[in-house]
């Protein structure tokens, strides 16, 4: 079942922008022998570099209602419908009643999950490591196909009557990443381009845009010259018809990532987590989700030590650690970013008549 909360969601905004707020919904630090990377509300002691579940089964958590979210990569509304049927599908496997919530930004995402609002999330690839350190998450799938996990490129695109042929070639061009949190919209680029030649914010400045889809578009309309996307956002607006593959190139592909992580609350009951794992895990797509997801059938079981190192590695490289002083850093920018759109429609619409 779906239900529409937009209170709870400009709550959820809200608060994932304001530092002080993170601190006050933060659960109670319990004694530990190991934490790792992890902030100090949780805990690590099998090392498997994602929260345990709390030593006091008096924390542990059994909602009669599940809320689910999926990554604003795109428009959040698109998935709402096609989640609809996985949404039904838990709800009966589980015995619990399952909404689908829709977050406006990575950073209102992971505060969700780590204040108690949130208890399965479809997380992007770089928010991942975000909501694994510091909201509990514990990532245990990917979409994928018999064959194994989806995984995409950071493919950096361009008009396809541009002059442009090479990265080196976008010196002072306009260049827009995605977000700040984003893996393959921000970090990799950023990790990858020096030694292709173009070093971000010296040899252009950085645009975000919010989004893939806002890239995508933003190229195609020539608002932007250039854009790293996701390789599997930019397909499947091609395959829905969003726009032409003929109206582009890619100058640019980098080495394969996995894509969004499923991950559960590290604090649910443990019989609950594991039933959300087992009946997602069986769960089959049905044929529109399999058209709109890009022809993955299933969830595939992935792990964040073994299949998130890729992406902690480009963190690294670019010395951009997955920590609370970070996330509030990007959770600002994402912030003003949203703001600069919000008054450049403003101004784009056109003015009332008397």
């Amino acid at each position: 079942m779906r239900i529409s909360i937009p209170a709870a969601a400009a709550a959820i905004a809200v608060c994932a922008f304001v530092a002080p707020a993170f601190a006050q919904n933060r659960p109670a630090a319990e004694q530990c022998a190991h934490r790792g990377q992890l902030d100090d509300a949780y805990c690590d002691e099998n090392r498997d570099m994602v929260a345990d579940a709390p030593k006091d089964a008096r924390r542990w958590r059994d909602p009669s209602t599940l809320v689910f979210a999926y990554t604003p990569v795109e428009d959040p509304a698109v998935y709402a419908n096609v989640f609809a049927p996985f949404i039904n599908y838990l709800a009966v496997c589980t015995g619990k009643r399952v909404v689908y919530f829709q977050v406006t930004s990575n950073a209102a995402q992971v505060e969700a999950m780590r204040s108690g609002r949130l208890h399965i999330g479809g997380f992007s690839t770089g928010p991942t490591a975000f909501a694994v350190n510091l909201a509990g998450a514990v990532p245990f799938a990917v979409k994928g196909k018999e064959s194994g996990y989806e995984s995409y490129k950071v493919a950096l695109i361009v008009r396809a009557d541009s002059r442009f042929q090479r990265p080196a070639d976008l010196k002072g061009a306009r260049v827009a990443h995605t977000s700040a949190t984003s893996n393959s919209g921000n970090l990799a680029p950023r990790a990858f381009f020096p030694d292709l030649g173009l070093v971000p914010d010296t040899d252009y400045q950085v645009r975000f845009s919010g989004g893939h889809d806002r890239s995508v578009m933003g190229v195609n309309s020539g608002d932007f010259d250039a854009a790293p996307v996701a390789s599997d956002v930019f397909n499947r607006m091609i395959e829905r018809g969003q726009v032409r593959r003929e109206n582009f190139r890619v100058i640019w592909e980098s080495a394969p990532f996995p894509t969004s992580s499923f991950a559960y609350a590290h604090d649910l009951k443990p019989e609950l987590a594991k039933k959300i794992v087992d009946c997602t895990l069986n769960f089959r797509f049905t044929d529109q989700m399999v058209r709109d997801l890009g022809g993955n059938d299933r969830y595939v079981a992935a792990t964040y030590m073994k299949d998130w190192e890729p992406v902690r590695q480009v963190a690294d490289k670019v010395n951009a650690p997955y920590n609370r002083a970070a996330f509030d850093a990007e959770s600002r920018r994402e912030l003003e970013a949203e703001a600069r759109r919000n008054q450049q429609r403003q101004q784009q619409q056109p003015a009332r008549t008397q």
